[in-house]
């Protein structure tokens, strides 16, 4: 049996944590050939480098190929020799999800967490092209939310939607929640469309090691 690292950022919110252990749990019951355990990044445990030894393959359960996943997960696992799936996004798969999500509106904010890592913006940048988004930042000190959703307001935009590019609930999806738009989407984690993504994620991964 393949025993498979799915890797999560972590989040001191208790919603947030039981969203992330359900995807873990949805995906873990359609894979029954698989080992699936789960590790975190940031503020949980256990940590990616705590249990990376007993993997053979890591889905990193974040949304872009931040620093998260090009230097602490891909450190753990060549350590280990495990091998390591591309994330989650950006991958049409997630903007189709949005889109269901969104309802009629003036402006699209792509509300993402922030980060200052060039590839991890130009994912996020990735999503909301497709999306025909405005990106956003919940963190840092440039594009944040509030801020544009009031430049879309002074602009001429009645009805705004931030779409919360976010696997679960945490400190930045309820600063959503403040940002003064009209409606704000539900973390991505719980659509049954990311147990097919992270499947396909950890199927190509399997297939690719088979090929070797």
């Amino acid at each position: 049996m393949r025993r498979l690292l799915a890797v999560a950022h972590g989040t001191r919110s208790a919603a947030g944590q039981a969203q992330i252990r359900d995807l873990a749990g949805r995906v873990a019951r359609r894979l029954p050939e698989a080992d699936l355990r789960l590790a975190y990044v940031d503020v949980q445990q256990p940590r990616v480098g705590d249990v990376i030894r007993e993997t053979d393959a890591v889905v990193p359960l974040l949304l872009s190929a931040g620093y998260h996943v090009r230097v602490d997960i891909a450190q753990a696992a060549a350590s280990a020799g495990a091998t390591v799936a591309p994330p989650l996004g950006p991958d049409p798969l997630l903007a189709d999800v949005l889109r269901r999500r969104i309802p009629r509106c003036d402006a699209v904010v792509l509300a993402a967490a922030g980060s200052s890592d060039p590839a991890w913006r130009a994912d996020v940048e990735a999503v909301a092209a497709q999306l025909g988004a405005t990106v956003a930042y919940a963190s840092g000190t440039e594009r944040r939310v509030p801020d544009v959703v009031a430049g879309l307001r002074e602009r001429g935009a009645e009805r705004i939607a931030v779409a919360a590019y976010l696997l679960a609930e945490g400190l930045f999806y309820r600063s959503l929640h403040r940002a003064g738009a009209d409606h704000v989407t539900a973390p991505l984690g719980a659509d049954p469309a990311l147990e097919d993504l992270v499947l396909a994620r950890y199927r190509d991964l399997t297939m690719a090691a088979g090929a070797l």
